[in-house]
Formats: structure tokens, C-alpha cells, sequence
């Protein structure tokens, strides 16, 4: 973990400290919030010049146009300038025109231009073209009968999708049972899957991406675990009991002496300190366990991600959302939102800090270094998300 991280310079939280971010409420000074708007500012230009020269073809979320238009999106909703919906617009128009016709996910599939194009077209007051692209939303279910069940490329990231274009409309535009046929398939995949492979005296649920049993949020167990809990997906409390709860439990016993996770069942490497692999994808697994089993130990084992990411998050591979400072800060977030814990808020504001000296640590350059998932679109939308850090939430994966 330590090669793959800077030392952490700062000082940990104390009142004193914290005062030149925010103040006993939990708001932003308007200091702080200045530099998070001026940086924001500066990156913006930055981003689109580098877009000249991106993949045309990558109409993706997690490296490609839709994701641009989920952050412009998301700028519109922080600031509610209407040039930001119509700049999304634009990214997500050409997204439409290079589908992948094959995965059906929010990050690395179809739904995620489609649904983002819906949300885009409802609030532009274009409903025909909403409903045309919520029609293909819905028909991507019986695109790939044997996808599997992961966030990336799985059916937890097409559940994603159904429950952002929900959200966003602020009505059930997708029905509540076509969300729960989808669910309902996830867990019997889980079932067999378990039953075939012995795993059922661990746990009663597994699953696999390219023939490993991934654990963290992008491929693995925490991030399609986080999703059965939430109550939107309205999973029974008789399944939520005797499936999903002892195999939460079956991740919580893979947890390493430092109170990192290792990125696969059986891997004893205590090395990865990203939301795809380790504490900061598992966390989010953790705090969701304990607002709906209400055990003290999950939280006491995310307040231990929360102190291998302040000491091994600030990353060598960069400021991005996947594996980078912005995408470890959200979790800092995520416990700060559900503890009002200042220390947590305090610690973000410190992971901005890093962001904010973009390009000066002599981190590696991302393969696609301007997109959502991997480069700096990732990190202008976690600044602007920090300006209300109340309602932060990590983009295409938190609910």
C-alpha cells in the first residue's frame, strides 16, 4: 500500500484546523468554497481542450462522452446554469452514436447513455425523446441473458441505471417490478453459483467476473451487496436475512489485519487502496449494513477503511474516481453524511486539497486522462460535489 501511495502530509482533524474549512455546522467557509469554485473553473477549459483529442468512439460513462454529460449534468445541478444542461446534451447526442450494442451497464454499457439521455431530454421538456430512449433502456434487459452480475459490466450496473433515470424524473418512470426481475436474478445467480462451487457453508451468495470472485464495489461482492440493501430495490426481509446478510458478513471475514480488503477471494496481496478494489469500495457496503441490520461491528470496520484510506488514499496513479484521491475522499464523505462526524468532512476537505494541486505530485497519467472514471472530469465533479457536501454521493454507484 505505502508504494502505491504518497506519505500523507497533513495533520489529522482537530477543531482548530478544521476551521479554515468549514464551520461548526459542517459549512464551508467561503474561502474554501472560492478555491473549490476557482478550481473548478480552471479545469473546466482544461477538460474540453483535452477532449479534442478522445476516443470518438467511446460513448461510455466510465471513460467515454456520457460520462462528460453526467458531469455536466451534475454542474447543472449544483449550479442550475443552463448552459451545463446544454453541454450535456451535446456529450450525451454522441454517445447515442456509438452504443456497444453488448453490455447493458450504467458505467461500460448502453444504459448509461440512455438513461442520461432520458434524464437529459425530461428536463429540456423533449418527452418523446425521453420515452424513445426509457423504451431502449428497458429492451437492454433482454440483451445479454448471460451478463453477469457485477457494476461494470453487470446487472447491478444496469440496475444503477434504472434507479438514476427514477430519481432524476422524481416518479417510478421504470416500474418497480421490472427493477425487482432484474434483482430477482442477481440473487439466484448468487444461490447457484454458491451451491456449484461449494462456497454455500461461507456463504450463501457468490459471484464471479472473468472466472475470479472479485470483492470490492466495481467487479465484485461489496458493490453488488451495497445494491441488494438498498431499500429501493425492495428486497424481502426473509432474503435480506438468510441470503444477503451472512454473505456481508462471509466479506466482512476477508478483511486484512490493516482493515483493508483484498481485491479477490483467496488473494493475500494488501495492496490496493481504490473504490474498485479495497477499503475505499467496501465502505460503502459496510454503512449501508449498518443502517439496515443496525450492528455496531460494520461500523466499527468502516471507521477502520476509513483510517487505511487517510493514510495509503493519496494515490500515486492520480486524482480520478476509480482508483484516485477524489474517488477514496467520497468515502470520507459517505461517513461524515452518516455519522455528522466532523473529522470525516475534515479529511474530504483535505483529499480536495490534494485535488486542488492537480498535475503537481508527479502521479501517473491516466490512459484516458480527461474522462468521469479515470481522469479529470472525475475530479471537477467531486469539488463541485464538495461544495455541498451533504448531498455528495459517489457519481454512477451511491444512491
Amino acid at each position: 500500500m505505502a508504494q502505491r501511495a504518497f506519505p500523507n502530509p497533513y495533520a489529522d482533524y482537530n477543531k482548530s484546523l478544521a476551521e479554515a474549512y468549514f464551520d461548526s455546522a459542517g459549512r464551508l467557509t467561503p474561502e474554501f468554497s472560492q478555491r473549490l469554485n476557482n478550481k473548478i473553473r480552471e479545469l473546466l477549459p482544461q477538460m474540453e481542450k483535452g477532449l479534442k483529442s478522445a476516443d470518438p468512439r467511446d460513448g461510455t460513462s466510465y471513460t467515454g462522452w456520457s460520462g462528460i454529460s453526467v458531469l455536466y449534468l451534475h454542474l447543472y445541478d449544483v449550479f442550475g446554469d443552463p448552459a451545463y444542461l446544454q453541454m450535456a446534451l451535446g456529450y450525451v447526442k454522441q454517445s447515442l452514436n456509438c452504443l456497444t450494442k453488448r453490455s447493458i451497464t450504467f458505467l461500460c454499457g448502453d444504459a448509461g447513455p440512455l438513461a442520461v439521455a432520458a434524464v437529459l431530454h425530461h428536463k429540456m421538456k423533449n418527452e418523446k425523446l425521453a420515452e424513445d430512449c426509457l423504451t431502449r433502456l428497458i429492451h437492454l434487459n433482454k440483451v445479454d441473458p448471460h451478463a453477469p452480475n457485477e457494476m461494470l459490466y453487470g446487472r447491478m450496473g444496469y440496475i444503477y441505471a434504472l434507479l438514476f433515470v427514477n430519481k432524476h424524473f422524481g416518479e417510478e418512470k421504470i416500474s418497480q417490478s421490472h427493477i425487482q426481475q432484474v434483482c430477482e436474478t442477481v440473487l439466484a445467480s448468487g444461490e447457484n453459483l454458491a451451491r456449484k462451487r461449494n462456497f454455500t457453508p461461507r456463504t450463501p451468495l457468490m459471484y464471479e467476473w472473468y472466472q475470479e470472485y472479485y470483492v470490492g464495489a466495481a467487479h465484485g461482492l461489496a458493490g453488488i451487496y451495497y445494491f441488494l440493501m438498498q431499500p429501493s430495490l425492495q428486497v424481502s426481509q426473509a432474503n435480506l436475512h438468510t441470503l444477503v446478510k451472512p454473505s456481508v458478513d462471509y466479506v466482512c471475514r476477508l478483511k486484512f489485519p490493516s482493515g483493508n480488503y483484498p481485491p479477490c477471494v483467496d488473494d493475500s496481496r494488501d495492496l490496493l487502496v481504490h473504490w474498485c478494489h479495497g477499503a475505499p469500495g467496501v465502505i460503502y457496503m459496510l454503512i449501508q449494513a449498518y443502517k439496515v441490520f443496525k450492528e455496531e461491528q460494520y461500523l466499527s470496520d468502516a471507521y477502520q477503511c476509513a483510517e487505511v484510506i487517510w493514510r495509503y488514499g493519496l494515490l500515486k496513479k492520480g486524482y480520478g474516481l476509480c482508483h484516485g484521491v477524489a474517488g477514496n475522499a467520497y468515502a470520507f464523505l459517505a461517513l461524515y453524511n452518516l455519522t455528522q462526524d466532523m473529522k470525516y468532512l475534515y479529511r474530504a476537505c483535505k483529499f480536495a486539497e490534494w485535488c486542488l494541486d492537480y498535475g503537481e505530485h508527479g502521479c501517473r497519467t491516466p490512459d484516458t486522462p480527461f474522462s468521469l472514471f479515470e481522469g479529470m472530469a472525475g475530479t471537477i465533479y467531486f469539488l463541485a460535489d464538495l461544495l455541498v457536501p451533504m448531498k455528495a454521493k459517489f457519481p454512477a454507484f451511491e444512491l
